[in-house]
């Protein structure tokens, strides 16, 4: 990847409904070659899709959770377990593996504090846990979805 795939990049993580036109003018290619490009990118993985993204309190969704998941369980048939039932409650919206004192670390995204009540106990009802601590978001200071997009002089520093 080059730094003109990086400026395709950074400028569709922000718009990815630029016509192509636009994304070659922003980045100075001409149409052919840029559309070239992001379908290379495509085909190479690069770019996984596009999607909307949506304000969480114009969904009436004003309540964001991160929680800690300990297990003392660390069996391949559990993480198949846990693995499932967080795929299928679609108010967690990230889980990541955790190294350190958290196995597990989520991010709960519903309505009001009896919408994570019912997140929790469907969570503690299908997988055995040995603790499950709640932060509950106060104010959002940042939050992006754009990746760091670190050009040749960059990887350096």
């Amino acid at each position: 990847m080059d730094d003109i795939d990086r400026r395709i990049l950074t400028v569709l993580q922000e718009d990815a409904t630029l016509p192509v036109s636009e994304l070659a003018k922003r980045v100075g290619l001409s149409t052919t070659p840029c559309w070239k490009r992001v379908q290379k990118l495509r085909e190479d993985g690069v770019i996984t899709k596009q999607v909307v993204l949506c304000d969480p309190a114009k969904m009436d969704l004003k309540l964001t959770v991160f929680v800690e998941i300990r297990t003392n369980r660390h069996n391949d048939a559990w993480l198949r377990k846990f693995a499932k039932i967080v795929r299928e409650l679609p108010e967690i919206v990230d889980v990541y593996r955790m190294s350190g004192d958290v196995d597990y670390l989520l991010r709960v995204v519903v309505r009001d504090i009896e919408g994570y009540d019912a997140v929790y106990r469907k969570l503690i009802r299908a997988v055995e846990v040995f603790d499950v601590s709640s932060r509950f978001v106060m104010e959002k200071i940042k939050y992006s979805t754009a990746l760091p997009l670190l050009g040749s002089d960059d990887d350096a520093a």
